[in-house]
């Protein structure tokens, strides 16, 4: 049966207004962090204060605003696995593959536990996750979609926000790319999904296929 009782709590990195993201089953002492930002500081201390431990770090994607507390995530926790898309991987260790050289930075991220790939199906924290690979603002990027919960929840990264779709003007975007993958595997999902996106407020699929002026249902 379906579990409905996934707790989520959303965490604003400022510089960006990137949304790191605290998911966890009600009852349950463990969480997985998804896309640490660039206040690392505040994402450790809202795990703590949930008590809960983190037993994954699931990047949707290797851009600096979303890996840039995956070191301070991994120093404090050391066991907590860190997962990203095989093609986002290299973006891990090179600032100027995750964009943060671009910046006048030199960020930087510990290299992946896991590399995931589309298709494939995992646990952690006891939330039953499925991979998705879309492609477009960024080549690896993934999405995870916790699919024994009722609505499904899916962790979007930068792939699609509310009434917008993620740049695709970076060395590796592909807006056709980016489309193609949020109609044949977003929108394919129930209208009810929710969509809990890297930057802005949360959507859904329902919402998205409607009104979304650059990608229609």
């Amino acid at each position: 049966m379906p579990n409905s009782q996934l707790k989520v709590k959303r965490i604003v990195s400022v510089p960006f207004e990137e949304n790191a993201y605290l998911a966890y089953l009600d009852g349950s002492g463990e969480c997985v962090v998804v896309d640490p930002g660039l206040e690392p500081n505040r994402v450790v201390e809202a795990v703590r204060e949930a008590g809960l431990r983190p037993t994954a770090i699931l990047n949707t994607h290797g851009h600096s605003d979303h890996i840039a507390g995956n070191e301070s995530l991994k120093d404090a926790w050391p066991d907590c696995e860190l997962v990203i898309g095989h093609g986002d991987a290299e973006k891990l260790t090179n600032p100027t593959l995750n964009l943060s050289a671009m910046f006048g930075a030199s960020l930087t991220s510990p290299p992946a536990d896991r590399l995931v790939a589309d298709g494939e199906r995992f646990s952690a924290a006891g939330i039953a996750l499925r991979v998705a690979e879309i492609p477009g603002h960024s080549v690896g990027h993934v999405v995870y979609i916790a699919e024994e919960v009722d609505p499904l929840v899916v962790f979007v990264g930068d792939v699609i926000f509310a009434g917008s779709v993620g740049r695709t003007d970076f060395p590796d975007g592909d807006f056709d790319a980016l489309a193609r993958g949020i109609r044949e595997k977003l929108y394919a999902l129930p209208d009810e999904t929710r969509l809990l996106c890297g930057h802005g407020p949360e959507t859904t699929v329902g919402q998205e296929k409607q009104g979304n002026p650059f990608v229609s249902g």
